[in-house]
């Protein structure tokens, strides 16, 4: 007889969330205007097991919506144009979709690398680094050499930690 009122209960009170969840359907019109819209613009999944769209698959075939298409001058197009031809970043011939500059990369300027940190503050990191065993260890797991030989690496880690507190001490604070 509890469990009966238990539920009977637990049934009042639920009820009332059951209720106002109300499913808002929509017309069949409705449904076939979104389908034929998705097949326009090429949002229907592609058959196979890819889980492409359509427009993915070939973005060539569909068009390109008014909020993603960034109006361009002609010049601008002819700019990026004459750029991409200079910098080989035009697309080889064939189907391998590789860049001429990938490909042929003696016929092209080199790239240059943005550096943010200068030669002497990647060697000072590189030997803290073996200092304090963060090296990633030769192995498949990827552990680093502190990790794997914390006895060797602990003596290291707290000089280091014991040195750069005496820094903080010996500065002056403002």
């Amino acid at each position: 007889m509890k469990i009966k009122s238990t539920l009977i209960v637990l049934s009042l009170i639920a009820a009332p969330a059951f209720a106002s969840d109300r499913v808002v359907s929509k017309t069949r019109e409705q449904v076939r205007a979104e389908l034929v819209q998705a097949q326009q613009s090429g949002e229907m999944l592609a058959s196979g097991e890819s889980g492409l769209t359509l427009k993915q698959i070939n973005p060539t075939a569909y068009p390109v919506s008014a909020l993603t298409q960034a109006p361009k001058t002609r010049e601008q197009v002819r700019a990026e144009l004459d750029r991409a031809i200079q910098t080989g970043e035009m697309l080889a011939a064939g189907e391998s979709g590789v860049k001429l500059n990938e490909l042929m990369s003696r016929r092209y300027p080199a790239i240059a690398a943005k550096s943010y940190k200068s030669r002497d503050e990647v060697k000072s990191e590189l030997a803290r680094a073996i200092r304090e065993g963060e090296l990633v260890a030769v192995g498949e797991d990827g552990r680093k050499l502190n990790e794997i030989y914390p006895d060797r690496y602990h003596a290291a880690h707290h000089s280091t930690v014991a040195a750069s507190s005496d820094d903080s001490i010996k500065a002056p604070r403002f």
